[in-house]
């Protein structure tokens, strides 16, 4: 009876993991893709960007004014599920699917990891819907793209999505490898103005316009 529950386990734990597509989660690799990650452009903080530049492979005509990511401040996580979405809440967090940027020539790419996106299983054939999240985990405090992305929308963190990409022939951990993201377009953060400065913003503009009809 006991061998029989342990073989029942055993098979229950490999179905699970067949039903999770293995991916390489990196967004650089030479002479295949190379698609990087902006900061916030200072001439224009919340404008969101993405698409190839001139430098990336494959080349586009993208331009960004903000400074490459590095180091361990910025948390990168890929979200992804089996299928095509158009809706970015359908994703969940892949495993293994976090990681941080690298330093120095290699600032905009990150650390390789061997994720597995879940209810997508692999195999030739196989198709899944991805996004990667990016933010200021401000010195490790913020550890999940949730407590993030509230931060993000209440203009105390600057943060970025790129635009949703499919993955196709996911790996299966037999005959079919795992892919590289060759959909991933390069994309910058923004920084969403704090509510209190709007609020300084608007007051300022309607003491401005109080101004000029006073002296007419």
């Amino acid at each position: 009876m006991k061998k029989a529950l342990v073989i029942a386990l055993v098979v229950a734990c490999a179905q699970g993991a067949f039903a999770q597509g293995l991916v390489r989660n990196v967004n650089n690799a030479t002479g295949f893709l190379k698609a990087l990650v902006y900061g916030v452009d200072p001439a224009n903080p919340s404008q969101p960007k993405s698409g190839q530049n001139a430098s990336d492979l494959p080349a586009g005509s993208q331009t960004y004014g903000g400074a490459l990511l590095a180091g361990t401040g910025w948390t990168i996580q890929l979200w992804g599920t089996g299928g095509n979405t158009t809706d970015a809440n359908a994703l969940t967090l892949a495993v293994l699917g976090q990681s941080a940027f690298r330093t120095g020539g290699a600032a905009g790419i990150w650390t390789e990891t061997a994720a597995a996106i879940q209810n997508a299983p692999g195999g030739a054939g196989s198709h899944a819907t991805a996004q990667i999240r990016v933010w200021d985990n401000k010195g490790g405090t913020i550890t999940d793209w949730a407590s993030a992305d509230a931060a993000w929308r209440a203009g105390t963190i600057a943060a970025g999505t790129s635009p949703l990409f499919g993955i196709d022939n996911l790996g299966d951990g037999a005959s079919q490898t795992a892919p590289l993201m060759m959909n991933l377009v390069s994309f910058q953060l923004t920084q969403i103005p704090e509510p209190s400065t709007i609020a300084l913003a608007l007051a300022g503009g309607f003491g401005l316009l109080f101004l000029r009809r006073r002296n007419k």
